[in-house]
């Protein structure tokens, strides 16, 4: 074989050929006794501003779900109110009628159940965005 190095090329292990020193940095023309600091501090905060106008538009998320829900129950108890006339009227037809009276009450409980749980994560984002705020500070008990 040839005194050539053999180079191989893996995923995670590279080997430089060269190691080159880092080029020196100067950040000012004056040297290091003469140099002049500063005592200000900057603070940026819009990380918590950030924040809460992402638990602002949670919460508004939330609440446009809760009114869903409250629509979708209101809408299915009164199709099941309906059904319920339709059985009595038609009694050709009353089982088919008293089915669907039950299936609509159970849309109208699980719709219900769906916008009682959003109006807890609704509270949850609310709680959130003003802790993020610092208007609220979490309380245990």
């Amino acid at each position: 074989m040839s005194d050539e190095k053999h180079h191989h090329h893996h995923l995670f292990h590279h080997h430089k050929e060269e190691e080159q020193p880092a080029e020196e940095v100067y950040y000012s023309q004056q040297p290091v006794e003469e140099a002049v600091y500063s005592e200000t501090t900057v603070i940026a905060d819009d990380s918590a501003s950030d924040e809460y106008e992402k638990y602002q538009k949670e919460e508004k998320q939330h609440k446009h779900k809760q009114h869903l829900g409250e629509a979708g129950a209101i809408a299915a108890g009164a199709f099941a109110l309906y059904e319920k006339h339709e059985a009595k009227k038609d009694p050709e037809h009353a089982h088919r009628h008293k089915i669907e009276e039950e299936v609509a009450a159970a849309v109208a409980v699980g719709s219900g159940g769906f916008a009682f749980h959003e109006h807890h994560e609704k509270k949850e984002a609310k709680e959130d965005a003003e802790e993020a705020s610092g208007k609220k500070h979490h309380h245990l008990f």
